[in-house]
């Protein structure tokens, strides 16, 4: 009996003692658990940021055409190894000539534009005009012209001769990074139109001015094209209005090539020519070192005269072809297949200590 008793009052204290040793790890467990609250909805992600701003003036005349045809190849070419293009818009000058309409060209089917050889889009309104340059870009005379245009907060279009963008891509940056726009004038300035040009030669002479000057910009150019010498065909012009690209001639040429030409004469050119027509596509040459000493005046006698800048942007870029992009490399001597090479200097080479 004594030992039955004993042995139940051994069971109930046992008990006990593991009833409060459970209650003292309990009560310390829930002390030292983290808090917890249910799990909300993820916060939505931010929208897309847009591509570029708006331009502050007036976008208008743009015009439609065909369905445009699927791009024949899109793998970029790698870029020349310069820093991204900044494109700098700030004006200083309350007085200046300035840029009063800014129009966007959808260069689908090749639409042409310069009464001097289409008719079809007169999209100028009296006394308005737009400022062209060719054959650039070169040393002095290309920046020399430049100056003059952001003195006046104005800005132009150059068609840029291939070989002439890949010895000097720099300066055509400069171009590019001051708002103005860059298109093409075929790799080596040949007529096209030429007795000995064959049709063949005369698209390689296209398609690889365009990915010279791609190469040189480390970007799409706009889709925009000038004939050598304003010398087309109808074979070629329809071969560009298979490739999209808004054609340009002219209606006021300032003849600023001619050798007898001094820079009186361009300004009295242009003016002659623009009093008579009342508006007009001029077309200037910034390979000329007498067009940078003339523009500085010729811009001042526009403004006096009451004419307006329209600046010509497109509604896309040129997709160049692939092979053209690697002729061009080939060209240069550039291995197409090198990664470094398509990398930009800032990329490689970078400052990390300056006294």
């Amino acid at each position: 009996m004594r030992n039955a008793l004993g042995l139940m009052l051994a069971s109930v204290l046992a008990a006990v003692v593991i009833a409060g040793g459970w209650y003292f790890y309990s009560s310390r467990a829930d002390q030292g658990a983290p808090k917890t609250t249910a799990a909300r909805a993820a916060d939505p992600l931010p929208a897309p940021a847009k591509l570029a701003a708006k331009d502050d003036v007036e976008t208008t005349a743009a015009l439609a055409g065909k369905p445009a045809a699927p791009a024949a190849g899109s793998a970029p070419a790698p870029a020349p190894a310069v820093a991204p293009v900044q494109q700098t818009t700030t004006c200083t000058n309350p007085n200046a000539l300035g840029v009063s309409r800014v129009v966007e060209i959808d260069t689908t089917g090749g639409p042409g534009f310069g009464f001097e050889q289409f008719k079809q889009f007169d999209f100028l309104a009296d006394k308005e005009v737009v400022l062209t340059f060719d054959d650039g870009p070169w040393p002095h005379n290309t920046p020399a012209v430049l100056k003059a245009l952001a003195d006046e907060c104005t800005k132009g279009l150059f068609f840029s001769v291939g070989k002439h963008a890949t010895w000097h891509p720099e300066i055509l940056r400069q171009v590019l990074a001051q708002g103005h726009t860059v298109g093409a004038h075929t790799w080596s300035h040949v007529n096209l139109n030429g007795k000995k040009m064959t049709e063949q030669e005369a698209k390689d002479e296209i398609e690889k001015g365009f990915s010279a000057v791609k190469w040189a910009l480390g970007t799409n150019p706009s889709p925009f094209f000038r004939f050598p010498q304003l010398q087309q065909n109808p074979a070629l012009v329809g071969y560009l209005g298979s490739r999209n690209l808004g054609i340009f001639s002219t209606d006021v040429d300032s003849f600023d090539f001619r050798k007898e030409s001094t820079p009186d004469k361009i300004i009295s050119n242009v003016m002659t020519k623009l009093d008579k027509l009342g508006k007009g596509i001029i077309l200037m040459h910034d390979f000329q070192k007498r067009t940078g000493e003339a523009l500085p005046t010729l811009l001042a006698r526009l403004k006096a005269g009451g004419y307006k800048v329209v600046q010509i942007k497109a509604k896309t870029t040129f997709d160049s072809l692939p092979e053209y992009d690697e002729a061009v490399l080939r060209e240069l001597k550039v291995p197409a297949s090198s990664a470094t090479n398509a990398r930009p200097v800032s990329s490689v080479v970078q400052t990390v200590s300056q006294r």
